[in-house]
């Protein structure tokens, strides 16, 4: 099979799987995040390089407290161990999104994961937290006119490939598929920029019910269509 090169993940249905299980909420995130840890080696065995995963969005600080706290504390315990485990997996991680409301001890995790990881040359995991494609494209324009304003760039001659260094995912190919878990069939201000022509899989699954199989279904989709960028 032609295997994507960036596959783009939204991991969503965590809160309505646990409650199916009258189970709360934590719970399916707790799940989630063993969900992706499978699906970490399962894509870099497949041959998948980069793998961006939709971890938290801007607009989810709107939930509960208790569920944010929740969250944070789930996140807290994967940055730790992702240290080891990507180590051992040979695996680059990568936070995108902005570090404005992140707890001071979650973004030192996050630059400590960063920078012993960022050697590795296996899968590289971007993972989208407190993150929103808007808030990222209103970021990369301010940097743009910063540069401008200090004349390190010619407005005439700035160009689609030139944006692409002011965003998150610079030096990052655009994503050739997205998966979206659970049912739902949008994007959620999630990569706008970069999933401009990338090819869309949706399934029924909630995101803890996620696996290779499912992950082979999406990956047929794939070779099943005619990637064309706009030519005939």
């Amino acid at each position: 099979m032609k295997i994507p090169n960036h596959l783009a993940i939204i991991m969503d249905g965590n809160g309505r799987w646990a409650k199916s299980k009258n189970k709360p909420r934590k719970y399916g995130h707790s799940q989630g995040s063993n969900t992706l840890e499978q699906v970490c080696k399962d894509v870099y065995d497949l041959g998948v390089k980069y793998l961006t995963v939709y971890a938290f969005s801007t607009e989810n600080w709107n939930r509960p407290e208790d569920e944010i706290n929740a969250l944070m504390d789930l996140l807290r315990k994967f940055l730790k161990e992702s240290i080891k485990k990507s180590k051992k997996n040979n695996m680059r991680v990568k936070v995108i999104g902005t570090r404005e409301n992140l707890d001071k001890d979650i973004i030192e995790s996050i630059n400590q994961l960063e920078e012993e990881t960022k050697d590795l040359d296996g899968l590289t995991l971007l993972i989208a937290l407190n993150y929103g494609s808007r808030n990222e494209i209103i970021r990369a324009i301010k940097k743009v006119i910063i540069d401008y304003d200090n004349k390190k760039i010619n407005i005439d001659e700035f160009k689609e490939s030139m944006f692409d260094h002011y965003l998150d995912t610079q030096k990052i190919p655009d994503p050739d598929l997205l998966i979206r878990t659970s049912g739902e069939k949008r994007i959620s201000n999630f990569l706008l920029w970069q999933l401009a022509y990338t090819e869309f899989y949706f399934t029924e699954k909630f995101w803890p019910d996620f696996n290779k199989q499912e992950l082979i279904k999406a990956i047929i989709y794939y070779n099943q269509r005619e990637r064309r960028f706009g030519k005939i």
